[in-house]
């Protein structure tokens, strides 16, 4: 192992909760305003899952008011407080990008039995 991978090996995160594509989680941000900080959940599908080890992000979809939001977390980073699974979605791909285009009912995935 090289120094690099020593440093980045104590930066990862231990407890992760495994979630894939078409998951729907909760993300609990941590927000700083000025001195002060709360936690903002963010709650939507998750559209992408990106690499591994300390680079690996995934990015999050919801709809917000009429209007497609998307975020993309870096997985251990230390401003990511938790992430929970709400369900497990049913879905035949890795990346949803199509979710995208579909509005409304279309654009629900369906539940994992």
């Amino acid at each position: 192992m090289t120094l690099m991978d020593l440093i980045e090996e104590k930066q990862l995160k231990e407890k992760i909760d495994s979630f894939k594509g078409g998951d729907t989680v909760k993300v609990h941000v941590i927000i700083r305003e000025g001195d002060k900080e709360r936690i903002q959940i963010f709650r939507g599908d998750v559209i992408a899952k990106r690499s591994s080890g300390s680079g690996a992000t995934f990015t999050v979809r919801k709809i917000s008011f009429g209007i497609g939001v998307e975020r993309i977390f870096p997985l251990h980073s230390k401003m990511i407080k938790k992430i929970e699974v709400v369900r497990h979605g049913k879905s035949r791909r890795a990346k949803l990008y199509y979710l995208r285009k579909l509005r409304g009912k279309a654009a629900r995935l369906k539940e994992k039995k």
